[in-house]
């Protein structure tokens, strides 16, 4: 976007002579001395384009914290500076937006290398950031293989970034890293305990913050306010191996969820399960405003410097952008959070709550599909003493999860009524034993498909709604819902979006080979089939489950039309990239290949699994916990035969190298019980730590490995 006059900068030289002239606007200058203490976040670039990249920094004047800072920035071919091409004067690192700075700068050369620093002038002194590098996008013509990482999920939090530190030990000569999500985790370190007090983050105005009850007396503090989403990233972006990959390597960024809020959608997080009204405009504002300041990207902004309020934010929000890397990579960065409606299955919702009654399963055809008993209900209305009984049983339940006696009883009249499913109402008729009030028989019921039997148990919970779903009785849900809506229940990409991303994708809009979607969350599909293992008790456990349908998996029917396009519209040239479930997968679903990169530094969802499941009464030892946690890699391999590579318990990053012929993945993997080791002054230890796992894509949806 244009800039206004009164913020547009001044420029001071401009060189468009060849790279083997020196050039020098004033010889007289004294030498730039080192200012790192007055750029405390360092530097970094993104979004680089054939003729233009971003260039950030934060700048503080140690002595004058509180107060503006001006800056000159210099551009050149070399890290000596001796061959500029732009020295550009009058910036301002201003105190309004937590003295950050963002200048797009343009008409550089395609597929260049450029080195950069911010100075700033003090008592006679030049003091210079430290000098990054940079380079731009191949031009569009360019027959050139593009090679980046992709990674995710960086919490600091009693966490050492050793993916970051490997990668730098590596030197990839890469043409940018790409960020899928997750840059920041929104909470303080009230909950997570850390042995390095460096290693912690501490909001500035914890009276601004938002406190969270994680339960059993643990709460935590998640950002709220502007100033506390800063504080995220000036806690981030200190750590020095990070500060250094920024330095070498520009950065194209989406967010996820953890940028505002765990597993939100538009602005509506989900903390409490639906026990309270969660839809947070400002805070969702906020957290956008922080990212903008902190990271440098370009949404159609023009050259100069790059004002974060005039980027439009919720309602408004725009991210979603494309990038062409010669002639083989078109990369379409997506945004899964902003647009996409809530979870399929309310948190809140009430197990026995019938949602597709009889009727409804026979006008499609699936009368016969649900005719056992497990599935029949009742028109609760027409028992009244066995209503009275659940809805005492519900006002129980919800006073214990948090609500007051006048808000559970509001609830149970709202929610106690109606087709309720036997499979549920009856065992708490049963344990509550009431004379006149008991179980109901299922003979002659109807049959209807409610939320218990997509694994809803509890009232306020992610089980059963977010996590930990049944897949078939899910599934069909899903797909009557996606039809009934004319496909809004799953619009994950809302509808502008996806109509940009199939018209781009359309004959002779995208000449490049290879056409790459970046989703901040996994197409793959991650299921626990336990249907066949005699062993797992109780028998009505033998289910399939989706593990997380926050993920792609929580609309099926949206992926599955998506996948069609992508396959379809390429000639079997795409690929999809993504992060957020902290494992590593490759598989191909629906013909169309997805890499996965594990998280930089987070829990592995092996971790993460272990605690679900223990959390429901599966203790280690228990079948359901050697099938889902134990052996959950293999697991994973029998309920999605698509999946050709899977480590669930590792950490690292993927690096992608896009050819004419095919693409080359490799997994760079440390164990995720190595994230709370400091390995910052071992590299050799660091490089023993580390797996590799190599494939190839190739066209038409096939994965190899190397």
């Amino acid at each position: 976007m244009s800039q206004s006059l009164h913020r547009r900068t001044v420029l001071k030289c401009l060189v468009a002579a060849a790279a083997s002239t020196a050039f020098g606007c004033h010889e007289d200058e004294p030498p730039v001395e080192d200012g790192r203490t007055h750029f405390p976040q360092s530097v970094a670039s993104g979004d680089p384009r054939a003729l233009s990249v971003v260039l950030w920094t934060r700048a503080v004047d140690p002595a004058l914290p509180d107060a503006d800072l001006a800056l000159t920035l210099l551009v050149a071919r070399d890290e000596a500076f001796e061959h500029l091409v732009l020295e550009e004067t009058g910036l301002l690192a201003s105190a309004a937006h937590d003295h950050t700075l963002q200048v797009k700068v343009t008409r550089l050369e395609p597929r260049t290398r450029y080195y950069y620093r911010f100075v700033v002038e003090k008592e006679g002194k030049r003091l210079g950031s430290p000098v990054g590098r940079t380079r731009t996008a191949p031009a569009y013509d360019a027959k050139t293989p593009v090679r980046f990482a992709v990674a995710n999920c960086q919490d600091f939090r009693g966490r050492y970034y050793n993916s970051w530190h490997r990668l730098l030990q590596l030197d990839e000569d890469l043409d940018f890293v790409l960020f899928v999500g997750d840059y920041v985790y929104e909470s303080d370190s009230s909950a997570v305990p850390s042995p390095d007090p460096a290693r912690v983050v501490r909001f500035s105005d914890p009276g601004s913050a938002l406190p969270r009850d994680l339960g059993g007396g643990r709460g935590e503090l998640v950002a709220q306010s502007l100033s506390n989403y800063r504080d995220l990233y000036r806690t981030y972006r200190s750590d020095p191996f990070l500060q250094k990959v920024h330095e070498r390597y520009p950065f194209i960024v989406v967010w996820d969820d953890h940028e505002f809020s765990n597993d939100c959608w538009d602005a509506h997080a989900t903390y409490t399960d639906g026990r309270t009204e969660e839809f947070q405009p400002e805070r969702r504002r906020n957290a956008e405003l922080a990212f903008f300041e902190y990271m440098p990207l370009d949404t159609d902004a023009g050259a100069g410097v790059i004002d974060p309020e005039e980027l439009p934010r919720y309602p408004d929000t725009r991210i979603y952008r494309d990038f062409i890397f010669g002639k083989h990579l078109r990369l379409f960065v997506t945004d899964y959070r902003t647009y996409r409606p809530d979870h399929l299955i309310p948190e809140d919702a009430y197990p026995a709550t019938v949602a597709m009654d009889a009727a409804v399963l026979a006008s499609l055809g699936l009368t016969g599909a649900f005719a056992a008993d497990a599935f029949a209900y009742v028109n609760i209305d027409e028992f009244p003493a066995q209503r009275a009984v659940l809805r005492g049983a519900y006002v129980q339940l919800a006073v214990g999860g948090g609500l007051t006696a006048e808000e559970a009883s509001m609830r149970a009249e709202l929610l106690v009524k109606g087709n309720l499913a036997l499979a549920y109402a009856n065992p708490v008729l049963q344990a509550a034993a009431q004379p006149g009030a008991g179980p109901i028989g299922p003979a002659g019921k109807p049959r209807g498909l409610a939320f218990v039997h997509m694994g809803k148990q509890d009232l306020f919970s992610s089980i059963g709604a977010r996590n930990v779903v049944i897949k078939d009785t899910f599934d069909v849900y899903a797909a009557w819902r996606y039809s009934t809506s004319g496909g809004e229940a799953q619009h994950a990409l809302g509808k502008d979006q996806e109509a940009w991303l199939l018209a781009q994708l359309r004959e002779g809009v995208s000449p490049q080979t290879w056409k790459v979607m970046a989703s901040s969350v996994s197409t793959t599909s991650m299921i626990w089939d336990l249907r066949a293992k005699p062993d797992v008790e109780p028998p009505s456990v033998r289910n399939r489950y989706y593990f997380s349908v926050d993920q792609w998996d929580g609309f099926p029917d949206k992926r599955s039309s998506l996948m069609a396009e992508l396959r379809e519209r390429t000639d079997g040239h795409a690929l999809v990239v993504a992060g957020d479930i902290h494992a590593a997968f490759a598989s191909v679903e629906q013909g169309v290949p997805c890499l996965t990169a594990p998280a930089i530094a987070s829990s592995a969802v092996q971790e993460e699994a272990g605690a679900a499941v223990e959390a429901a009464g599966f203790p280690p030892g228990s079948a359901v916990y050697r099938y889902v946690v134990t052996e959950q890699a293999a697991t994973f391999r029998e309920g999605n035969p698509g999946i050709a590579f899977v480590d669930t318990n590792a950490h690292g990053f993927t690096v992608v190298e896009v050819g004419p012929e095919e693409v080359k993945a490799a997994y760079h993997l440390i164990p995720s019980s190595e994230v709370d080791v400091d390995y910052g002054s071992r590299p050799g230890d660091l490089a023993a730590s580390f797996s590799r796992s190599d494939f190839r894509v190739r066209p038409g949806g096939t994965i190899d490995a190397a």
